[in-house]
């Protein structure tokens, strides 16, 4: 961590550089002189060649990073990636309360890859009863625009997170959906920082007030679907999976960080300038110490030996593996020093033993037992909201991961797999955006499906983490799986390589990849760019098709795209794929046009679609899964009208699938069946919901379509959906959620002629 700066815009009262008892700051340079930046640049430098690692990462920090201006940010950057870049990749970030962001500032960060994380307390009242100005006017507004900033395509990639500090005061629904309301790649809670003489305020009432603010968000995140990286919430997790922690805040992870103040000081984790003066201090500085001179400090030495370094009582506790003693500035006591728990000991227990009640490594758990009433009765309408189908995505996402932590265990012992988890790992951290887009990739979830049940291959965890590296625009240089002569790299396409099966080497850089030092493929670009023709290299590219804004992708590479107890076609000629591109650019119109309630399902969930062999019979065929989220398969058909009602059916699936997958709208031990006039054989509950869930969407698109042939298809759909639906009714099988989905959907049907 570089001081760059060592005084500040704001005047926060809860900060622990200003407020608490080290004073130090006031002895320190205002801003890092450019010696003492090429200085650290070369001890950094220094300490990865002689460990040889892989990377680095370096946070800008103070103080006010921004109160360095543009040109200094962008100098400060460029001597870091010029000296520590040839040997260690460097992950450089900052950490800003955002005030001073302009969108000059923003490209100079831009153009360093430099990450940049935003602090804020939630709304305007939660986050202005600490981050103010010294004469005390508010700072939200402009926190507000910065994050504003950040989110613009322009920016985005740089945007990092929120980093938000908990207050009793504040109410902790409020505050998330506050930092949610910012769309950021993570969020980080921050406990306030105190110790045993300066005690943490505790209001009467509850023993654990903070981790009853702390679960009250879990709740709530847990309920939507954990629609974004909570790290403290995810480390606990992690922790109950057996794998490491991802905050300095809990777990037993030796002490990695340094501190190196703006005169050159090496200093330890800041946090403890809140226990006393002069307690971060080590009396080492990088003109005349390596890195390893740091590391060695006896201070910093203790936290790399992890349960032996804690005290007899932590030593002793159930959940040490798990809270790993709380922060280390929080276990101060005068006397006594560190070797104490954490002041917030009784939160630490009562949150790891709720958090780790029910181990991610038990997945495929559901994340979830429900989605908000409001939720499922705007899905109970038939179409439903983008918010409501973005809630589904994130239940799926939040699932795929679940799926992936149960997998790393296994993927420790195969080593082609566990390259690809570290790596994966990393760019989770690091690059969120391009693990999101490959993890939400329909048929990442189906592969880890049958990963689990023994069914595929766990090595194909290093080709998710290849196209992820790919999505980044990072090096990455990993073994890889051969399946069926080629390598597939999800959303992105595949490569042949003429052997059948085996592991060959992948090195992606810069967009091209290569075999064993050969050259094979420039990938095209995955931002919606028309993708270019197979060529001699063996890149077969995904096709896309460009709706707006949206992209979806015409899937005939991918490996895990069989599973529809239907035959998928190969891979399609360039005239073919024309064809198809065309038919489903027709079709999302025609749904645009005519089925506008439906237009935001669509457009939302349907990622893939994946063309089908033709029935000898010429009957048009379309399947769904829920095991592959996002993708519909259909067989070629000869215009856009009818594909445009296939798709809206096997949407409407895809969302009662991912409805199922966290709600039971139904006993699931009651075997009885129900006839339905759509199919000859009686079906189960789940059958029947699913039928009228299609059959209601599928109605209403031919209510919208002029002429008497449209109205006899309403007219068909309708009275099945209506018959089926008060058969639902009267079974006595549904929960009282499944009674409230359904009650739904006879109130859309009660509305029609």
């Amino acid at each position: 961590m570089l001081k760059l700066v060592s005084r500040c815009d704001l005047a926060c009262d809860h900060c622990y550089v200003y407020e608490h008892p080290d004073q130090s700051w006031r002895r320190q340079p205002r801003v890092m002189a450019p010696a003492t930046v090429t200085a650290v640049a070369e001890r950094i430098a220094e300490h990865a060649a002689a460990h040889r690692l892989g990377v680095v990462r370096v946070v800008l920090h103070g103080g006010e990073p921004l109160l360095a201006g543009a040109a200094r940010l962008g100098s400060t950057a460029a001597t870091l990636r010029r000296v520590i870049g040839p040997v260690a990749r460097l992950d450089l970030r900052m950490q800003t309360n955002g005030v001073l962001l302009t969108p000059a500032t923003c490209d100079v960060l831009v153009a360093h890859d430099v990450k940049v994380g935003i602090s804020l307390d939630g709304d305007r009242a939660a986050n202005d009863r600490h981050r103010r100005h010294a004469n005390g006017s508010s700072s939200h507004r402009q926190v507000l625009r910065a994050l504003s900033l950040l989110r613009s395509p322009a920016y985005r990639s740089s945007y990092a997170g929120i980093l938000c500090t908990v207050d009793l005061a504040n109410d902790p629904i409020r505050v998330y959906e506050a930092l949610l309301a910012e769309e950021p790649p993570h969020v980080d809670f921050l406990l306030p920082h105190a110790n045993w003489d300066n005690p943490p305020a505790r209001p009467d009432g509850p023993a654990t007030p903070y981790a009853d603010w702390l679960l009250a968000v879990h709740r709530r995140w847990l309920a939507d679907g954990r629609p974004v990286p909570i790290r403290l919430l995810e480390s606990l997790l992690s922790t109950a999976s057996g794998h490491g922690s991802r905050s300095e805040a809990v777990g037993l992870g030796p002490a990695d960080l340094v501190v190196v103040e703006t005169d050159g000081t090496f200093e330890q984790v800041d946090s403890l300038k809140s226990a006393f003066d002069g307690a971060a201090a080590t009396g080492l500085d990088v003109f005349r110490h390596r890195v390893d001179d740091a590391a060695a400090h006896p201070a910093i030495a203790v936290r790399q030996t992890g349960l032996d370094g804690l005290c007899a009582t932590c030593r002793a506790c159930p959940v040490v593996g798990h809270c790993g003693g709380g922060l280390y500035a929080h276990r101060y006591r005068a006397g006594d020093g560190f070797d104490n728990p954490s002041v917030y000991c009784p939160d630490l227990l009562e949150l790891v033993r709720v958090v780790t009640a029910a181990p991610v490594a038990d997945a495929p758990a559901r994340p979830t037992d429900s989605l908000h009433p409001r939720v499922l009765d705007d899905l109970a309408t038939g179409a439903g909201t983008a918010g409501s189908a973005a809630q589904l995505a994130a239940v799926h996402l939040a699932l795929v991961r679940a799926l992936l932590v149960a997998l790393s265990e296994r993927a420790a012992g195969d080593p082609v797999a566990a390259d690809g988890w570290r790596l994966l790992v990393h760019l989770d951290d690091a690059h969120p955006d391009a693990v999101r887009a490959v993890l939400a990739h329909p048929f990442v979830r189906r592969w880890a499906r049958r990963c689990r049940d023994g069914t595929a291959e766990l090595s194909y965890l290093a080709c998710v983490a290849a196209a992820a590296a790919v999505r980044a625009g990072v090096r990455a240089d990993l073994p890889v799986p051969v399946r069926d002569g080629v390598v597939g790299l999800p959303t992105l396409g595949a490569l042949a390589v003429g052997a059948e099966r085996g592991v060959v080497r992948l090195v992606v850089d810069d967009g091209d990849v290569r075999l064993a030092g050969r050259r094979i493929a420039v990938l095209p670009s995955h931002d919606g760019a028309p993708a270019r023709e197979d060529g001699p290299d063996g890149w077969l590219p995904v096709r896309a098709v460009r709706l707006g804004g949206d992209r979806l992708l015409l899937e005939d590479t991918d490996p895990h795209r069989d599973g529809y107890d239907l035959p998928v076609e190969p891979r399609l000629s360039g005239a073919a794929a024309l064809g198809w591109t065309r038919r489903l650019e027709g079709a999302v119109r025609r749904i645009d046009a005519e089925a506008t309630s439906y237009t935001a399902g669509v457009r939302t969930l349907l990622r893939a679609v994946v063309p089908l062999r033709a029935e000898p019979t010429g009957r048009f065929r379309s399947a769904a899964a829920g095991a592959a989220f996002g993708a519909v398969a259909v067989t070629a058909v000869p215009d856009d009208a009818t594909l445009a009602v296939l798709l809206v059916h096997e949407v409407q699936h895809l969302k009662l699938s991912a409805v199922l997958d966290v709600c039971d709208l139904f006993d699931r031990d009651d075997t009885r069946t129900l006839r339905v006039p759509w199919r000859d054989d009686p079906r189960p509950v789940e059958g029947v919901l699913h039928g009228v869930y299609a059959h209601l969407a599928v109605a209403d698109v031919w209510r919208h379509r002029p002429g008497p042939a449209a109205g006899g298809h309403f007219r068909r759909y309708r009275d099945w959906t209506d018959g089926a639906l008060d058969a639902l009714l009267d079974l006595g099988v549904l929960t009282a959620a499944g009674e409230r989905f359904v009650g739904g959907m006879r109130a859309t049907v009660d509305t029609w002629p």
